[in-house]
């Protein structure tokens, strides 16, 4: 060890590793940064959302029944009021997402309009359940998330006829929708009660459907061309183009127990499990360049090492020393490709962003190595070598299915290349050339 540290190698190497280990202060940095950027469009999201409507979820219609019930106690007969609940029999709901942005500076927000058509019936034959209790009043509920995104409310029918509702639903645990107090006199419970409800519900990022039908059909489509679905169900059926996607769920009071989940929820308050039973999708932004950034700088690491091996090679093979100092600059000038490519992508996309980024810092490397080498063709290759660099980098990012495989290979094939380039280096002299003349002397 010690005749390693006293030549001039083991000293050379001493300084390029604490350059390479000083150099992840500035990619700290930089990740910090872009967490920073991205908790900042988050925010930014929030806020936008607290001024609009937020993500938005649909349960109902169902009908609310109050009646009276005679108790007894403390020596005498009083009456308190019930509340049950009716669930369609069939439920069925259309959806067509129209999707557009909202700016706030640089951010932007994903936002969509839904024309929402709800179709189904009820079984009023339960009604003959309660008829030994005075029924006080019975509502058609619709219930949202949130209910500032309801913007229109035009087409509603029972039965065929026109109907008007009312905001809120009067329930405490499901508060925001509308409502529609129905004449118990008017109903004939021999008789389903068809309903047909037509309104556009305004959202950001998410439309989840409560399958609250015995028998539930959900179809959700939107020219948005990058859905997700989410939820308890994946969709039966489902169709994804550049032009957009199309999806249909399907599902029954077997599968998701929704009568006893509703019922839970409603009387005792206990509304997790019922929260969960959702069918829905998320207008996902393919390019999140926050996202590609932060994995660009993971593999920050990779860059650096294979340039510094580079340029360690290149002193120890032709006996041309390069300075820490030179060292230095090279791995600031890595180091500055990250932060041209976050602060370029808030503005022109990750794509383009990556491309000037790369270009920029592969021609000012390509200047310096080449004055630095005092051979212009040796800057020219090394340039060569970091555009394919930087397009299989490229490659990792845009592979998210196989980036770790990707990434483990390149790994290993350099390490190997680099371990057959250095398995004759006499690493306690010099370099061969040296060793070799030592031995002739």
């Amino acid at each position: 060890m010690k005749k390693f540290l006293n030549n001039g190698l083991g000293i050379n190497f001493g300084f390029v590793l604490f350059l390479f280990l000083l150099l992840q202060i500035p990619m700290s940095m930089i990740d910090g940064l872009i967490s920073e950027r991205s908790y900042r469009q988050d925010e930014v999201r929030n806020n936008i959302a607290r001024s609009s409507s937020g993500e938005q979820r649909i349960m109902g219609p169902f009908l609310s029944v109050v009646y009276k019930e005679t108790v007894s106690g403390d020596d005498r007969d009083y009456e308190v009021n019930r509340q049950a609940f009716i669930l369609p029999e069939q439920f069925s709901l259309t959806s067509d997402l129209k999707s557009f942005e909202k700016y706030r500076g640089i951010y932007t927000a994903r936002l969509y309009q839904a024309d929402t058509r709800l179709t189904g019936k009820f079984d009023l034959s339960l009604l003959e359940d309660l008829a030994a209790h005075p029924i006080v009043d019975i509502n058609l509920v619709v219930a949202v998330s949130d209910s500032r995104g309801l913007i229109s409310i035009d087409d509603l029918k029972l039965n065929e006829q026109p109907i008007a509702v009312e905001p809120g639903t009067g329930l405490k645990q499901l508060a925001q929708g509308f409502h529609k107090t129905l004449d118990l006199s008017q109903l004939d419970v021999t008789n389903p009660l068809n309903f047909d409800l037509n309104f556009i519900l305004q959202g950001m990022g998410q439309l989840q459907v409560t399958p609250i039908g015995k028998s539930t059909k959900v179809e959700l489509l939107s020219s948005w061309p990058h859905p997700s679905f989410i939820g308890d169900y994946l969709p039966i059926a489902s169709d994804i183009t550049q032009s957009g996607f199309k999806a249909n769920w399907a599902t029954n009071n077997f599968s998701s127990n929704i009568s006893q989940l509703f019922e839970l929820c409603m009387s005792e308050s206990q509304c997790h499990q019922l929260d969960g039973r959702q069918m829905g999708v998320s207008l996902v932004d393919p390019v999140d360049h926050y996202l590609k950034s932060h994995r660009a700088v993971n593999y920050s690491l990779l860059v650096i090492t294979l340039i510094f091996a580079s340029f360690f090679l290149l002193e120890l093979f032709q006996a041309r020393p390069i300075h820490p100092v030179q060292y230095g600059f090279v791995g600031l000038a890595l180091a500055l490709f990250y932060l041209l490519l976050i602060s370029l992508s808030e503005h022109t996309g990750f794509n383009w962003a990556y491309l000037v980024s790369a270009l920029a810092s592969t021609g000012l490397l390509s200047i310096y190595v080449g004055g630095m080498l005092s051979n212009s063709k040796h800057g020219t290759i090394f340039g060569g070598c970091l555009i394919i660099l930087y397009c299989l980098l490229f490659g990792l990012l845009q592979a998210e299915s196989y980036a770790l495989l990707m990434g483990t290979l390149l790994c290993f094939v350099v390490l190997g290349l680099v371990m057959v380039l250095t398995r004759d280096v006499d690493w306690y002299e010099r370099n061969p050339v040296q060793s070799e003349d030592n031995e002739s002397l």
